[in-house]
């Protein structure tokens, strides 16, 4: 009789999946690996030591919360040894698809016999909305589950090259990467677009995202911080990010934003935007890494689509 392990998202999906009551056990993946520096070997001590120094020294996380929260759920991941059928629920988001990569590279070095699927949310339906898990009824996350996609040797092979690709200091070769419709993660490819777009553009020293806040802020004058919340979080294409990762963002952008309540852009911010300066003087932190690499070390080039090393 095969037995089944869950591994979901987030904690709020695990409770509507729970609701389901489908067979097998849940555990949920309490990780934001779109963020800070991550090591190839996922679950090894020095993972784990990297990403608690980088949560605790931008995100506050005191160490009893990351045990409680994060490598308790991860040693209770590790006891789940007698399941051969695991079920991976993520979305199509850049937050999620990293996570999910990191999932599949560990189940591949120590859950060698596993037949791993995957439901994974996304386009729903003919319009061009892109759905979370928790946007969907329960009846559309059991014909999802139903549908779910049975990931071959080379779907996990590949998942964790691209994982290790993500972990490596150069984004380029993660750049040159092309080859996403041949395996059944439909969404990687535009995440890992997403992801590059993350390094700083050539024009102004600033990424996608950061360029995006600055404008939004001149373009839709929000009233107070919770509505420029609410407009960032509404215009961050697929990112999946919360109020915790803009809220990180908005301290980066300081120097550029004036004002919170109401929003207000400095002189030297619409300088940056409109490329008549660039970011780089206002940098404080170098030592920023986007999975394995140094943020700061690479361009990204917004007329060609590619990454230029420093």
């Amino acid at each position: 009789m095969s037995s089944l392990l869950h591994i979901t998202n987030g904690d709020v999906f695990t409770e509507r999946l729970q609701k389901l009551n489908l067979d097998g056990d849940v555990i949920t993946w309490r990780e934001m690996l779109c963020e800070g520096q991550t090591l190839p070997n996922v679950g090894t001590e020095t993972f784990w030591k990297a990403r608690f120094e980088f949560l605790h020294k931008n995100y506050k996380v005191s160490k009893s919360w990351f045990i409680e929260k994060t490598l308790k759920e991860y040693r209770s991941l590790c006891s789940h040894k007698q399941q051969d059928h695991i079920v991976l629920w993520f979305e199509y988001d850049l937050f999620c698809q990293v996570n999910m990569l990191a999932v599949i590279s560990w189940l591949l070095t120590h859950r060698k016999y596993a037949q791993i699927s995957l439901v994974c949310s996304g386009k729903e339906d003919e319009t061009d909305k892109m759905y979370s898990l928790n946007e969907l009824t329960d009846d559309q996350l059991l014909s999802l589950y139903k549908n779910k996609k049975v990931l071959t040797q080379d779907d996990t092979e590949y998942a964790d090259y691209v994982w290790q690709l993500y972990c490596s200091n150069n984004p380029i070769r993660l750049e040159n990467l092309t080859d996403f419709k041949d395996y059944q993660f439909d969404y990687l490819g535009d995440a890992v677009k997403s992801h590059l777009k993350r390094f700083p553009s050539i024009n102004n020293g600033l990424n996608e995202m950061e360029n995006t806040i600055l404008q939004l802020g001149i373009d839709k004058k929000p009233k107070s911080k919770t509505e420029y919340m609410d407009v960032l979080l509404k215009n961050q294409g697929n990112l999946g990010f919360s109020n915790t990762q803009y809220d990180r963002a908005l301290s980066r952008l300081k120097p550029l934003i004036t004002s919170l309540n109401p929003v207000r852009v400095s002189k030297k911010g619409k300088e940056i935007l409109a490329g008549k300066t660039s970011y780089y003087s206002c940098i404080q932190d170098n030592d920023v890494y986007l999975g394995g690499a140094l943020k700061y070390n690479f361009l990204y080039n917004t007329t060609t689509n590619r990454i230029l090393k420093l």
